[in-house]
């Protein structure tokens, strides 16, 4: 039993201190200009690692743009990301395209 709490404890600590060591170590201080650009940059970056391989492969391959479904539900979701800046946006539009085009196809 013992083992399981050691294992608890140390997933704990490994997932919360890597998010608590820029808060506590970062706030109230100015980060340089080119810091704070780089970060800036670092939330679309995953994001778009995340986005991407699932809109553009099918079946773990390579797929033609045409065939994917889902970028055709993505395109107006990037549009309102764009013009919008709202992640909220995004994501209703993306759901909402993709709701609608299941229901017509």
């Amino acid at each position: 039993m013992s083992e399981i709490w050691v294992v608890v404890i140390g997933g704990t600590l490994v997932t919360f201190l890597p998010r608590i060591a820029p808060i506590l170590f970062l706030s109230g201080r100015k980060m340089p200009r080119l810091v704070e650009r780089w970060l800036s940059l670092v939330a679309p970056a995953i994001l778009s690692a995340l986005l991407f391989p699932e809109l553009l492969l099918s079946s773990g391959s390579l797929a033609a743009f045409y065939e994917q479904r889902y970028v055709y539900a993505a395109l107006p979701a990037f549009l309102v990301a764009w013009k919008s800046k709202s992640l909220f946006g995004a994501v209703a539009a993306g759901m909402a395209s993709a709701a609608l085009l299941r229901l017509l196809f």
